[in-house]
């Protein structure tokens, strides 16, 4: 069995309300649902929530919310695979337990994941070889350029050996999109790191991703949206 699992908790200090807030005139979490549902990847998609209203909204979007989330890792400095083993347990002593085969963990404010997405991670995936598979994309400057900024303003370069380098030259970094996590149980309750040789990387463009964590971030996000659709790329 293959199993969705977007985390949602009810606060959120930045953006408040920001799982159910309105992005371009749906709540954010919504899409994250339906991109799952309409994928065909999942037996099961689960939201673990501790709020009332995300867990109403989830269901009415075609989510399952079958537990509480508890309040000893529904705060602040709970972490995304404190949710994952606690879903994960719980699915493993359900009555009506299905053995699992790979667990996807999707974040509720993802308006950019495609289906195609998920599947490239699924297909990636590989018990013996390859536990996990994520989402992850390139920086958009060579991070061997980078500078420190003292608090005075006086400004050094990490890497100043590279001071002269031709920016083709210098090696293609990646970071983690932030996105999705695909990864076999064992893996995520053994808690084995996800940035490791046992994984591989689905790289998503630039153009379909962007944090959302503060404010301005969220209006980018929409109008990055609204383009992406009038192009057709979503």
């Amino acid at each position: 069995m293959n199993v969705c699992i977007i985390p949602a908790r009810g606060g959120s200090k930045r953006i408040p309300g920001k799982n159910l807030k309105l992005f371009n005139g749906a709540p954010i979490i919504t899409y994250a649902i339906a991109t799952a549902r309409q994928s065909g990847l999942f037996d099961r998609v689960l939201v673990s929530t501790d709020c009332d209203d995300i867990a109403s909204v989830a269901r009415d979007a075609g989510a399952e919310v079958p537990f509480v989330r508890p309040a000893e890792i529904a705060g602040d400095h709970a972490t995304t695979l404190d949710v994952l083993e606690h879903a994960i347990q719980w699915l493993n002593q359900s009555p009506q337990h299905t053995p699992l085969h790979a667990v996807c963990c999707l974040y509720a404010t993802t308006p950019f994941v495609t289906t195609d997405d998920l599947r490239q991670g699924l297909a990636l995936l590989n018990g013996d070889t390859v536990k996990y598979s994520f989402a992850a994309t390139r920086y958009a400057f060579p991070i061997q350029r980078s500078i420190h900024v003292d608090a005075d303003g006086s400004v050094s370069m990490l890497w100043p050996e590279h001071f002269t380098t031709r920016s083709q030259d210098l090696q293609p970094a990646y970071h983690d999109a932030g996105m999705f996590y695909w990864g076999t149980p064992s893996a995520f309750l053994a808690r084995e790191p996800v940035f490791a040789p046992h994984s591989k990387a689905v790289l998503i463009p630039h153009y379909r991703v962007q944090d959302i964590d503060e404010p301005d971030d969220w209006l980018r996000a929409e109008l990055m949206y609204q383009l992406l659709e009038q192009q057709a790329l979503l």
